[in-house]
């Protein structure tokens, strides 16, 4: 199934994923959407920033929190290339995001299918629609592209 603002919104964040592997971060994208128009973007950045928090999540997030004047952003749509890690979860819980479409599965470190499946927890205090493989294989060539060439 692919949503209907699919062919926007998933290229920004496969760009944003590109972006941050020729800064030499682990490419991964992000954008937020309210109404059909962009609200933020990011991109890893935690060698950029030496900050470990700085993931392509949280970038967008605190983004679209300063442009929107709130913490929470109900009826916001986050679009990201790889599967959410606990860190970032538990900041699109606390966000209010209402929905959450990503591309690659992160079998080793996701946490929405994978891992601690933190959407699933009882003590998650928001859960967001989720809509998983969206242009999975762009993602994941990006993903597998990026570590080969620093082996």
């Amino acid at each position: 199934m692919n949503p209907p603002s699919f062919v926007t919104f998933m290229p920004l964040a496969l760009a944003e994923a590109r972006a941050a592997a020729a800064a030499g971060e682990v490419p991964v994208g992000a954008v937020i959407v309210k109404d059909g128009a962009v609200v933020a973007t990011g991109r890893n950045r935690t060698i950029e920033k030496s900050d470990p928090t700085a993931h392509a999540e949280i970038e967008a997030i605190r983004a679209a929190g300063a442009r929107l004047g709130s913490d929470r952003l109900i009826d916001c749509d986050l679009w990201v290339t790889l599967e959410p890690c606990p860190m970032c979860a538990g900041a699109i819980s606390f966000a209010r995001l209402r929905r959450l479409y990503y591309g690659a599965g992160d079998p080793k470190g996701g946490a929405v299918e994978n891992g601690v499946r933190f959407f699933a927890s009882p003590t998650c205090h928001h859960t967001p629609e989720v809509y998983s493989g969206l242009s999975q294989r762009q993602a994941s060539e990006i993903l597998r592209d990026f570590f080969r060439d620093r082996r």
